[in-house]
């Protein structure tokens, strides 16, 4: 698994090699933590699916409302090797580039 990070002033994207059979376990995961925007799946280079996750729903209650999603990347998985998932998510203020140190 590689992770590479761009940013842009509002999100921050973060891309993911995986292995097929890690795809649904990974795109759960990545629903659970609840930090996430959107997810983007990836084949060479060309986006297969896409979808929006809700700001501020996370854990089980996602997992349950996206339970279609993950079936469809379930079945998408069984048809490829490798994938690249990419995370977007917002910037934290803490994070962002112009925000003022402490020190200051």
């Amino acid at each position: 698994m590689s992770k590479q990070a761009s940013n842009d002033s509002s999100f921050t994207r973060d891309r993911i090699k995986v292995k097929s059979n890690r795809l649904v376990d990974k795109v759960r995961e990545i629903i659970e933590e609840g930090n996430a925007r959107r997810i983007i799946i990836r084949k060479e280079g060309r986006t297969v699916m896409e979808f929006p996750l809700s700001v501020g729903v996370g854990g089980a209650t996602a997992a349950i409302v996206l339970a279609p999603t993950l079936a469809a990347v379930g079945a998408f998985a069984a048809l490829v090797s490798e994938v690249e998932v990419v995370i977007e998510r917002p910037v934290d203020d803490a994070d962002a580039p112009n925000s003022a140190s402490p020190d200051a």
